[in-house]
């Protein structure tokens, strides 16, 4: 999965490295995505995970893209539009199993209907996603293996047997509930979240995690000034922060305009001189203010960790989101495009 621009972790330069490791396919979210990543000069097969629209239908056949219909009133509009262009275009189909979310919920006859009468489109996936992949206490994923199964294994019986089927995202490759399908060897999977250094924790009864990750984002700003406070100094927005004694504070180059949520406001903390050190105040758009009393050798110019590691002393974006109230994926993929990504 790179889409999303990779996570927040930059969409080019991630699928280069994917590439060069040996994948064989990847995955985005929209059209337009999957056409920058052509651009970029990646050449691998790259899956548009949510759908298309029918404007986007020649940049699809022209990129060689391949789309995931969630309806099968999609199939004919793509298959007129590889006809007229004089290309075959492979999509793969996605089976509501269960989310109610995208994919179809046609019968396997129905499927068979529609496949069999296309000319230029070519059924070449089958795929559908879990809602709770990683709740051992929930029944959910059970039966949507069940249901997805049930529909690929009657399309075989029919003669339909795409080259891929998959179901697994990063929880369900993390903890697995035996062969997802009884045809292992056509099985794709697609992690997301694990590729970039997060797995959730799961819950219940779950066996032991499959994958070991770490994160491979470090995040850094640099501190602009800093200053001696007196006793009862009101900082930030509002005055939401009021100094029970003197303290050495430090503004620092980041604000909610870069990914720092808005919710860390008097919660948050960033790594400072090797040492975990609170937020103080209201994250502003451009600026966030920290207490560094404990480091009076720190001064302008010098690197804060946001999100990262400093000797002994960790914060990873799981830890950020429990912070804030929301979720890890939002904290990566939250890290604006003017926040500048240096590779290594």
């Amino acid at each position: 999965m790179v889409k999303a621009d990779a996570y927040g972790h930059g969409m080019i330069e991630v699928a280069r490295v994917l590439a060069g490791e040996g994948a064989r396919w990847l995955a985005v979210s929209s059209v337009e995505e999957g056409v920058t990543l052509r651009r970029a000069g990646i050449n691998l097969g790259v899956l548009v995970m949510a759908g298309v629209l029918p404007a986007e239908r020649e940049a699809v056949v022209e990129h060689g893209l391949t789309p995931a219909v969630h309806s099968l009133a999609e199939l004919p509009g793509l298959d007129a539009t590889a006809a007229r262009m004089g290309r075959q275009l492979a999509f793969h189909l996605k089976i509501d199993s269960g989310m109610g979310r995208l994919g179809t919920r046609a019968t396997a006859g129905q499927i068979q209907e529609a496949v069999q009468g296309l000319s230029h489109a070519r059924l070449e996936g089958l795929m559908t996603h879990f809602a709770s992949a990683a709740d051992f206490e929930s029944k959910q994923t059970e039966a949507q293996i069940a249901y997805f199964n049930g529909i690929a294994e009657t399309l075989a019986t029919g003669g339909i047997s795409p080259s891929y089927l998959h179901l697994s995202s990063t929880n369900a490759i993390a903890y697995p509930r035996g062969s997802a399908t009884r045809v292992p060897s056509r099985v794709m999977v697609r992690p997301g979240h694990a590729i970039y250094g997060y797995v959730s924790r799961a819950r219940g009864k779950a066996p032991g995690c499959m994958l070991s990750v770490k994160p491979a984002l470090q995040w850094k700003t640099r501190i602009i000034t800093i200053k001696d406070v007196p006793e009862g100094t009101l900082i930030g927005y509002g005055g939401s922060y009021r100094t029970a004694h003197a303290m050495r504070v430090a503004i620092l180059a980041a604000g909610y305009a870069d990914g720092i949520p808005h919710r860390l406001s008097n919660r948050g903390k960033v790594i400072a001189a090797g040492k975990l050190t609170p937020m103080l105040g209201t994250v502003s758009m451009d600026l966030t203010t920290i207490d560094v009393s404990h480091a009076p050798q720190l001064q302008p110019g010098d690197a804060v960790t946001l999100l990262g590691t400093e000797g002994n002393v960790s914060l990873d974006a799981q830890q950020i989101a429990k912070t804030a109230g929301t979720i890890s994926y939002t904290v990566l993929c939250g890290i604006s495009a003017r926040v500048k990504r240096v590779y290594i």
